[in-house]
């Protein structure tokens, strides 16, 4: 991943945001929870929102939802399965090859993992691979879509962090699921500030942010834990970062739910 043009941007700084229902949004892991009331906001505000997930079935059907519910078909499906990172770079290259720009990217997909250390196709800690790979490498080979648009990065984190021992990154000594989780999602935060730092010049801003304490998501009911709140709200913070006007080139922040908050370090 070393060749990732994270650095070899050109400065577009002054662009304004384009209206959004002439924006293309693309929102990874939108088939369920707050993936999927992402999508159907977005659709609702008149996007063309690029539904992204695992399954064709699942996929098909949060179209035809998200369709009913907004009246706007300018709904796509792409499926990529983000335990591979050859499915995260064929998902780059549709959508670049099928829409002309990209005005947000919304890093959401996520996965708690198995019970026990599992491995991805690629050899990778399977938590990590999904949680925080999957997304750098496709937000790196997206990034010439997103340059020409004062465009935005979005990337869903966790307020369940932890701190991360690089001499033990894949955690082949000490697994358990919740730390696993844990430092993807601080990986996932670090990314994003280091991101938006390296683009500041360009226009792109980068944030992340803990969308709620467990909303009612399959996660959650999979994990056995009673559910604190919805996906709406959820979704409602995930949205601000990604459209709101009040938040125009506010880049490099961690926000809990709507409010700008600190990151563990």
């Amino acid at each position: 991943m070393s060749n990732i043009p994270f650095a070899k941007l050109p400065e577009v700084g002054g662009i304004i945001m384009k209206p959004i229902n002439e924006q293309t949004i693309l929102v990874t892991g939108a088939t369920d929870g707050i993936g999927q009331q992402t999508a159907i906001d977005l659709a609702a505000r008149g996007a063309t929102v690029i539904v992204h997930g695992r399954s064709d079935e699942r996929g098909k059907a949060a179209v035809e939802q998200i369709v009913r519910l907004t009246d706007n078909e300018k709904v796509r499906f792409h499926k990529a399965d983000f335990s591979s990172l050859a499915e995260v770079r064929r998902l780059a290259a549709e959508v670049q090859n099928e829409y002309g720009s990209l005005d947000v990217l919304i890093n959401n997909a996520g996965t708690a993992g198995p019970g026990q250390r599992a491995l991805n196709r690629d050899g990778h800690e399977l938590v990590l691979a999904v949680n925080y790979l999957a997304p750098f490498l496709l937000t790196g080979l997206l990034l010439p879509m997103l340059e020409a648009n004062s465009a935005r990065i979005v990337n869903v984190a966790s307020a369940g962090q932890t701190r991360i021992d690089l001499s033990n990154f894949m955690l082949e000594r000490g697994y358990s699921p919740l730390g696993a989780y844990q430092q993807s999602k601080l990986a996932l935060v670090a990314f994003t500030f280091k991101l938006a730092e390296t683009l500041r010049s360009t226009g792109i801003t980068c944030n992340c942010l803990h969308p709620g304490t467990f909303l009612d998501t399959k996660m959650v009911r999979e994990s056995g834990v009673t559910p604190l709140g919805n996906v709406h709200s959820g979704a409602d913070a995930v949205v601000q970062l990604a459209v709101s006007t009040e938040l125009e080139g506010v880049t490099g922040k961690y926000f809990d739910r709507k409010k700008e908050s600190s990151a563990d370090k």
